[in-house]
């Protein structure tokens, strides 16, 4: 009788938890922040998260903030046209849909303090020099992803692009059908 053996790969998948006190609305605020170094990408990721967060309140201060974490590259005026686009109709919960506790059913009011949970990504990066995070939204089935890219001459981890910004399940209290 054949015996069946199987070859599995095992991978190690790291995990990062990044808790936040507060919420910065302003660049300062922000550069005040535990992690705020960037030294860490989980940290650089984490912090993007808590900058789109001010968008509603602040569109400015979220765009300073955004290019604070970007580094040497600014925000591009498409890239902050998409960003405007992605808040339409009221959907300041989206980037709230990333921190612990968030879901549709409490309008993404997330547990505090403010967490937010990481996996390395399961799509390899091939080029050395970036790390691609995945977070978990509230309101998605599948992770959302964060690159970064490694600064060597500094040791500063700064956002290369997300896609933290797309369609997730719409808050229970907007749900006609709810």
């Amino acid at each position: 009788m054949p015996i069946a053996r199987q070859n599995q790969k095992r991978e190690v998948t790291m995990e990062y938890t990044v808790t936040l006190s507060s919420l910065p609305a302003t660049l300062d605020a922000l550069k005040a922040m535990p992690g705020a170094d960037l030294k860490r990408p989980e940290d650089t990721a984490a912090l993007t998260v808590a900058a789109l967060c001010a968008y509603p309140a602040n569109h400015e201060a979220c765009y300073e903030m955004l290019n604070y974490l970007r580094g040497p590259r600014p925000l591009s005026p498409a890239e902050k046209q998409f960003i405007r686009d992605r808040f339409l109709d009221g959907k300041d919960y989206l980037p709230r849909s990333y921190f612990a506790g968030a879901v549709p059913e409490n309008d993404y009011r997330p547990t505090l303090p403010f967490t937010v949970r990481l996996t390395d990504s399961a799509s390899p990066i091939a080029e050395e020099g970036y790390k691609k995070l995945d977070i978990r939204s509230g309101g998605a089935d599948s992770p959302r992803s964060v690159m970064l890219r490694l600064k060597p001459s500094t040791g500063e981890w700064f956002l290369w692009e997300q896609t933290l910004l797309v369609g997730i399940r719409i808050p229970k209290s907007q749900d006609v059908w709810a």
